[in-house]
């Protein structure tokens, strides 16, 4: 009975960008690598299609807009518990 390999997201982008430089056929990387030609494939159009994310965030620090109200209602959302943590704690000082 043979088990799954599970390759780290940093080997498959090295592989990945090893078929998109095409120095080497793809034949020739998996064969290195131990892995079928139709996974390299997969793991090069995955790269593709996320390269344009890269370039679309605007500066690499600069955080998103979704970033940006996850924080505003994660700060909401501490504000209540405090206000209500306070309240019970005055409570239970009686």
């Amino acid at each position: 009975m043979s088990k799954r390999r599970r390759f780290s997201d940093d080997f498959k982008a090295k592989v990945a960008l090893e078929a998109l430089r095409g120095d080497q056929t793809l034949s020739l990387i998996a064969a290195r690598h131990k892995l079928h030609p139709n996974q390299i494939s997969q793991w090069k159009r995955k790269a593709l299609d996320g390269l344009s994310g890269v370039f679309a965030r605007g500066k690499p620090g600069a955080p998103s807009t979704d970033i940006d109200s996850k924080i505003k209602d994660l700060h909401a959302k501490i504000g209540e518990l405090t206000v209500e943590r306070d309240f019970l704690s005055r409570g239970l000082d009686r």
